[in-house]
C-alpha cells in the first residue's frame, strides 16, 4: 500500500487531484491511499505518508519539504503543472510509480 498525501496552498485544488489519483489507481489495481492537505498539516501527517506530492504552485518549498522528511522514509516530488492543471490522475500516477526508482 502506497500512503500519498498532496499537498496545495488551501487543499481544495489537490483534492480533485487526489481523486483523479485513486481512479487512476483502481483502475489499474494499484493500491494507493491518496490524501489532499493544505501545506500547513503536513506536520501532523508526516508519519502517516510514503510520497509527498506537491501543487506546482508550491515548487519554491520543495527543498524545505526535503528537509523535513529527510529523517523518514518519504519520497517527495512536484507535480508538473500539465498534469496537475488539467487533473491528470494518470500522469500523476506514473509520478508516483516513477518516484520508487
Amino acid at each position: 500500500m502506497k500512503n500519498i498525501l498532496l499537498i496545495c496552498g488551501s487543499g481544495a485544488s489537490s483534492g480533485f487531484m487526489a481523486a483523479a489519483i485513486r481512479k487512476a489507481a483502481k483502475k489499474r489495481g494499484e493500491k494507493v491511499t491518496v490524501k489532499a492537505a493544505s501545506e500547513s498539516q503536513i506536520d501532523e501527517r508526516i508519519n502517516e505518508i510514503d510520497y509527498l506530492l506537491i501543487g506546482p504552485h508550491l515548487a519554491y518549498m520543495l527543498d524545505d519539504l526535503k528537509e523535513k522528511v529527510a529523517d523518514k522514509d518519504v519520497l517527495v516530488s512536484v507535480i508538473p503543472q500539465a498534469t496537475y492543471g488539467t487533473l491528470n490522475g494518470e500522469k500523476a500516477l506514473d509520478l508516483i510509480l516513477n518516484m520508487e526508482g
